[in-house]
């Protein structure tokens, strides 16, 4: 019961309007000066200390000429839940211009023949009233916090970065229900020590004690305009605590301030192995898209789907959908109706389907093809090769076919790098795909088509269906192990927006059989990558080291067809630069018609006699070539 009294207090004066407050504090302070005077009195004298005439016109006097003194200070202006440790600064100035004041009244007064103030009575006067005024101001702020403080027990956060976006964000947080600042951290040493908006700034160095003093449990990085390396730093320093980091995203994904508390996210992995972006040209982006007919195959998958979203907000004339999987067909198709302005077609089959393929092609009069439809995980397609090169190797071959004979004016394929020197039917089932448009891009260039073919390589998509960090995010909310095949082994990562928008870039770039190859930056030991995703998500790694730790990173040892580290070019001379900073094209061995025309005959039996061995045989001896002959394709 005794803690519904405070609770109740306080709501009552949260209530009040701010006149109603401001008179309030006024009241409060004007009694608390009268009585600073008599007390002042009665310490000096030592006694119970009755105010004759004079002395109660000098301690009546007192408010009225501290007050105007304290609204010039702006001590009526502060919020004072929000208030911070600098009103103190205020409250001296204030109160010791005020005491000043007074002390000049009252020894004029004792000239005037009235009763003399001993000379002890101003400087008393002083230290109580600052006593006073200044604890009145601080007791009020923490029964104004009293039912927050019990509300957000263990639930206070510290905002890494007293800038704007920290400070707007503080507010929207002292709004909400869920969490609550308890102060800001800063690199700045010009801010560190202040008070913003009634918060303190620390600097970075002191968290640890501010973890244990304040019960953090939360940081959240509001650093916008940072770079991406910025940002790395920071999390990378935050990792080291025990703390849940959380992330505002960057300015280009801001579009106010408002409501900023629902764009606070978890950390993402993709801000640790990320990179700035670099800036897209509007007249790449859409000299294939807007205002012409585009086909997506495999469009209901992660990289399709993404594809859809962007070639959607270039303005084309028609959007045609090409997906086998009926959920993830009817996913794309109602979300882009939700917000694209083209016709769209969703058309459900496979690209293997020549029939299919042709007649939306004709039907749609379709320009230009996003060919994203392959099967993509290592183990599955090496469990199961005949569909691995049914499909991406026979499927890519049909639509190309059916693309050339349309005239359609750009086909792309989504290459990946494991199509480099493969060890497995995924890679050289890819490797095979970018043989079969080449191969049709110098078809195309022999008979003066104007026809563009090309392919675009890179590595691993953060967020795709193929990509490891979905089954280490499974593995990590179920308590662990983490697995990881080999403690050496790396991969290239890039965003999946950052991955497509420079696919569609390279497509503009085509002249014909290019393998474009993306610079995926540097690459990541995904040991690395295990250990910081148990980090990012508030628990410790449990090794020898730390044998108390949380979760294990257990190592299970490659997979058949698994490379320790992937490539991006055959030879990795052949690489050149294009008119995009991070789109580079690469030229790669190819075959002539009649020798590939046989080997994709020779598939084709293996495939119909169900031949696993054939099939890897052929697959692999073919994708595995180093150099391969560079001949003139004419016709296949």
């Amino acid at each position: 019961m005794h803690r519904l009294v405070p609770e109740h207090i306080s709501s009552a004066l949260i209530l009040l309007p701010r006149r109603g407050k401001q008179g309030l504090m006024l009241l409060a302070d004007a009694l608390l000066l009268i009585f600073a005077v008599w007390a002042s009195y009665a310490l000096r004298l030592g006694e119970w200390f009755v105010p004759n005439r004079s002395q109660l016109v000098l301690m009546a006097v007192a408010p009225l000429l501290a007050m105007p003194v304290f609204l010039k200070m702006g001590l009526y202006r502060s919020v004072i839940r929000y208030l911070g440790e600098q009103a103190l600064w205020s409250v001296f100035k204030g109160m010791s211009l005020a005491a000043l004041s007074w002390a000049v009244l009252a020894f004029m007064t004792q000239m005037t023949g009235l009763e003399g103030v001993p000379r002890a009575v101003p400087l008393l006067y002083w230290l109580i009233g600052m006593v006073l005024v200044g604890g009145s101001r601080f007791s009020a702020r923490w029964l104004l916090w009293f039912p927050l403080r019990n509300r957000f027990s263990g639930r206070q956060v510290l905002i890494y970065g007293a800038g704007e976006a920290g400070r707007q964000l503080a507010a929207s947080l002292r709004r909400g229900r869920d969490l609550f600042p308890a102060g800001f951290l800063d690199d700045d040493t010009a801010l560190q020590g202040k008070d913003m908006g009634g918060l303190r700034v620390y600097p970075p160095e002191h968290l640890s004690a501010l973890v244990e003093r304040f019960d953090i449990h939360d940081v959240i990085v509001t650093l916008p305009s940072a770079s991406s390396a910025r940002r790395r730093e920071v999390v990378s320093f935050l990792e080291e605590h025990p703390v849940r980091v959380r992330i505002l995203p960057a300015l280009t994904d801001i579009a106010t301030g408002r409501h900023l508390v629902n764009m606070v996210r978890e950390v993402d992995i993709g801000d640790l192995l990320g990179r700035d972006p670099v800036g897209a040209d509007p007249n790449l982006l859409g000299r294939c898209i807007t205002g012409k007919s585009v086909l997506v195959s495999g469009a209901g998958g992660s990289i399709g789907s993404e594809l859809c979203l962007q070639i959607a907000a270039l303005a084309p004339a028609r959007m045609v959908l090409l997906e086998t999987s009926e959920h993830a067909l009817y996913q794309i198709d109602r979300l882009l109706r939700s917000i694209a302005d083209c016709r769209i077609i969703a058309s459900l089959g496979s690209v293997g389907d020549a029939a299919l393929v042709s007649g939306l092609l004709a039907e749609h009069r379709v320009q230009t093809i996003y060919h994203a439809a392959a099967y993509k995980h290592v183990p599955l397609v090496e469990a199961n090769p005949l569909e691995g090169a049914r499909n991406n190797v026979l499927g890519t071959l049909t639509l190309a076919q059916a693309a050339f004979a349309a005239s359609v004016q750009t086909f792309v394929l989504i290459s990946t790098d494991k199509a480099v020197r493969p060890t497995n039917i995924m890679g050289a089932s890819k490797r095979w795909a970018e043989l079969v448009v080449q191969g049709i891009a110098r078809q195309a260039s022999a008979q003066g088509s104007g026809q563009q073919f090309c392919a675009v390589r890179f590595g691993n998509v953060l967020g795709s269906s193929g990509s490891v960090i979905p089954l280490f995010k499974d593995q990590i909310a179920q308590g662990g192990p983490v697995t990881v095949t080999h403690a050496e082994v790396t991969r290239y990562f890039m965003s999946i927006h950052e991955a497509v928008e420079l696919v569609i870039q390279a497509g503009s770039l085509a002249l014909g059989g290019e393998v474009f190859l993306l610079d995926m930056g540097e690459p990541v030991k995904i040991f690395d990558l295990a250990h910081n995703m148990i980090r990012l998500a508030g628990h410790s790694v449990r090794d020898d080291d730390n044998p108390e730790g949380d979760i294990e990173i257990a190592i299970t040892g490659l997979r058949p067809g698994e490379k320790l580290y992937e490539e991006l070019l055959i030879a990795s001379s052949n690489a050149e630069g294009t008119l995009h900073p991070k789109i580079m094209k690469g030229d790669e061995p190819c075959l002539d018609a009649e020798e590939l025309s046989g080997l994709i005959g020779q598939l084709g039996v293996a495939l119909e006699a169900r031949d696993e061995r054939a099939v890897r045989q052929v697959l692999m001896r073919v994708a595995s070539d180093r150099s391969g002959p560079r001949r003139t394709v004419t016709d296949f």
